[in-house]
């Protein structure tokens, strides 16, 4: 029987819902030898989410006990698309989108580990040039009923829905990336299960040993719904301090300590302790921690000042952001334009909702947090 080491179970269990391989990853650690940590990221988006940063601080706790950080910009696999958390066929996209969509990944997830210390790959570096042979061996390791037993690929066929071959790619694609990586631990949401153990099938096929697997919930938005660019639920890695401050405090509070354990690092005995304050003063204290991870303790201490002022005395924030627009240019063009709605698809709903309000002097609040003055000529 293993005696467990306190860091060592911290290090593995924080947040996880299901770890497979979890006695070879608990030998490995007790005796201190120095593992590849894998995590891929398909650029499906420009922006990455809190969500997608559940896993990225799990990267830097193996980072910070001196461990190799293997990140993968999954620029080959986007092209097929992963449909392991969706309920219909995700579309192909161009390569065109895909290296727009890349380009400041590892600059978004630099905000979390120290990217001079890690190794970043392409995975188009090795899936691009596949034989077809090569491909037929690797797909020769899985039959059509493991795919099709999928809960959500089941749904789907059951509903009538078309599940396309090009979908069963994918968890192939996925496995080989540890096999050229030569990846000890991956980590990833639990959606993606049948992707994590095509890893260790495929390593076993090629004679590695099989990977570890450290497994995450997928992250409510602030909505309540699984957070998503599609549903403009997210709090972006590149929100600005106030943004972010403010979205956070919009958050119901049933996910509060959820938001602690999965995307702050604070101790969990002090997560204890702040959740026994008041459910304002719990989440205010999450706003700041949040803030401060990807912005810095004084610019989170500066959006939460504002927060206060603006929110608790009914006021607009003093630093707001002016703009200057023709007078005939459309409000939804001019919101989409400086970054303050995502699409025209979250204007329409903000407005149905009457969450638009213009206030003074051309100034308009946006949701609960989110302000901008527009000089009109």
């Amino acid at each position: 029987m293993l005696i467990m080491d306190k860091d060592v179970g911290t290090l593995i269990y924080r947040g996880a819902v299901e770890t497979i391989g979890e006695k070879e990853l608990k030998e490995k650690l007790l005796s201190k030898q120095k593992l590849r940590i894998k995590l891929g990221i398909d650029p499906t988006s420009p922006n990455l989410h809190i969500g997608h940063a559940v896993s990225i601080l799990k990267l830097r706790d193996f980072q910070n006990e001196g461990h190799k950080v293997v990140l993968i910009i999954g620029d080959f696999t986007a092209v097929i698309g992963d449909t392991s958390d969706k309920d219909s066929e995700r579309p192909m996209l161009s390569r065109e989108t895909i290296e727009e969509n890349k380009k400041t990944y590892f600059e978004q997830i630099g905000k979390l580990i120290d990217l001079n210390k890690a190794e970043l790959r392409y995975n188009s570096e090795w899936l691009e040039p596949l034989s077809y042979r090569e491909i037929g061996e690797h797909a020769d390791q899985f039959s059509i009923s493991d795919f099709i037993a999928r809960d959500n690929i089941k749904r789907r066929l059951d509903a009538g829905k078309r599940v396309s071959l090009r979908e069963v790619l994918y968890p192939l694609m996925q496995g080989y990336d540890s096999v050229a990586v030569h990846a000890d631990v991956e980590i990833g949401g639990v959606d993606q299960r049948f992707n994590l153990l095509a890893g260790r099938t495929l390593q076993e096929r090629y004679g590695q040993k099989p990977q570890s697997i450290i497994m995450y919930p997928l992250l409510m938005g602030l909505d309540g719904r699984k957070m998503s660019k599609s549903y403009d639920n997210a709090v972006w890695l590149t929100d600005t301090p106030e943004d972010m401050y403010g979205k956070i405090m919009s958050l119901d509070d049933a996910y509060v300590e959820e938001y602690f354990a999965d995307c702050t690092r604070v101790f969990m005995p002090e997560i204890d302790r702040i959740m026994e304050s008041h459910p304002k003063e719990a989440k205010m204290r999450l706003a700041f921690e949040i803030t401060k991870l990807y912005h810095g303790e004084e610019s989170a201490k500066k959006a939460q000042s504002e927060f206060k002022e603006t929110f608790s005395k009914g006021g607009i924030p003093k630093d707001i952001k002016t703009v200057k627009a023709g007078k005939d240019a459309p409000l939804a063009e001019i919101l989409l334009e400086h970054g303050i709605v995502s699409s025209k698809s979250e204007f329409s709903r903000l407005n149905k909702e009457g969450a638009i309000e213009e206030m003074e002097n051309g100034v308009y609040r946006v949701g609960k947090h989110r302000f901008i003055k527009i000089e009109r000529s």
